[in-house]
C-alpha cells in the first residue's frame, strides 16, 4: 500500500484536457469559417462549442468530486489554486488593459479621417447619467450581496448566503438585461469607425465576462445548497467572488473612462 507522505495533490489522467483542447480548437475553426461565410461554418462553430461547453462541466465535475468529496485539495494545493486564480485575474487586467490603451490611443489624439474630435461627430454617445449609471449602481450593490455571502459562510450560516448569493445573481441578470436594451437603443454600431470599435469590443467583452461571472456564482449557489462549502474549505465560492469584484471594478473605469471622460472631452 503506498501511503503519500507530502501535501501535494497528484492528478490522475486525465482525458478532459485534451478533449476540451480540441474542442477549442474547432470552435475556433469553426468561428473563422462561419465569418468568411465557409460551407458548414456554422455548424462547425456551434458544435465546437456545445462539444466545448460539455468537455469543460465535465472536467470541473471532476475538480469538484477531488476536492469536495475526496479530499485532495489540502491547505496546500489550495494555496496553489489561490495562486493560480490571482495569476488568471491578472492576465484578465492585461486583457482589459489593450483595451483602453486603444480608447486613449484614439481619444486623446484623434485623427484627422475622424475630424480630429472626440467623439466623432457622426457619433450620438450614451448619456452616461442614465442606463449606465443605473448599472453601476446595479454593479456595485452586487458586489456589496456577494461579500454579504461570503460573510455568512466564514461564519457557518447557509440560509443568509443563499439569499444573499440568489440577490446577486438577480442584481446579475438585471445588469445584463440593461446592457442589451442599452446595445439595442444604440444609434451606432462596431462598424462606425474607431468609437465604435473601441465602445463595443470593451463593454461588449466585460458584459460577456458578466456572463460568465454569472454562471459562475449559478454553480455555487447550487453548491452551496447541495452543503459542498465550509468555514474552512469554500475556495470555489472564493475565487467567483474575487472575479466578480474584478468585474466590477473594471465596470467602474469603463463608465468613468469611455461613458463619462469619453463624452466630455
Amino acid at each position: 500500500m503506498h501511503i503519500q507522505k507530502h501535501p501535494f495533490h497528484l492528478v490522475d489522467q486525465s482525458p478532459w484536457p485534451l478533449v476540451t483542447a480540441t474542442c477549442a480548437l474547432a470552435t475556433a475553426v469553426g468561428a473563422a469559417m462561419y465569418m468568411h461565410s465557409f460551407k458548414n461554418g456554422d455548424l462547425i462553430l456551434f458544435s465546437g462549442l456545445f462539444m466545448l461547453i460539455s468537455s469543460m462541466g465535465i472536467w470541473w465535475r471532476d475538480v469538484i468530486r477531488e476536492g469536495t468529496f475526496q479530499g485532495h485539495h489540502t491547505k496546500t494545493v489550495q494555496l496553489g489554486l489561490r495562486s493560480g486564480m490571482l495569476l488568471f485575474i491578472v492576465s484578465e487586467v492585461m486583457f482589459f488593459f489593450a483595451f483602453f490603451w486603444a480608447f486613449f490611443h484614439s481619444s486623446l489624439a484623434p485623427a484627422i479621417e475622424i475630424g480630429s474630435v472626440w467623439p466623432p461627430t457622426s457619433i450620438n454617445p450614451f448619456n452616461p447619467w442614465g442606463v449606465p449609471l443605473l448599472n453601476t449602481f446595479i454593479l456595485l450593490l452586487s458586489g456589496a450581496t456577494v461579500t454579504w455571502a461570503h460573510h455568512e459562510i466564514l461564519v457557518g450560516r447557509k440560509e443568509p448566503a443563499k439569499i444573499a448569493l440568489f440577490l446577486t445573481l438577480i442584481l446579475a441578470a438585471a445588469f445584463t438585461a440593461l446592457q442589451a436594451f442599452e446595445y439595442i437603443e444604440a444609434e451606432f454600431t462596431i462598424s462606425d469607425g474607431v468609437y465604435g470599435s473601441t465602445f463595443f469590443m470593451a463593454t461588449g467583452f466585460h458584459g460577456f465576462h458578466v456572463i460568465i461571472g454569472t454562471i459562475f456564482l449559478t454553480v455555487c449557489l447550487i453548491r452551496l445548497i447541495k452543503n459542498h462549502f465550509t468555514k474552512r474549505h469554500h475556495f470555489g465560492f472564493e475565487a467567483a467572488a474575487w472575479y466578480w469584484h474584478f468585474v466590477d471594478v473594471v465596470w467602474l473605469f469603463l463608465f468613468v473612462t469611455i461613458y463619462w471622460w469619453g463624452n466630455s472631452i
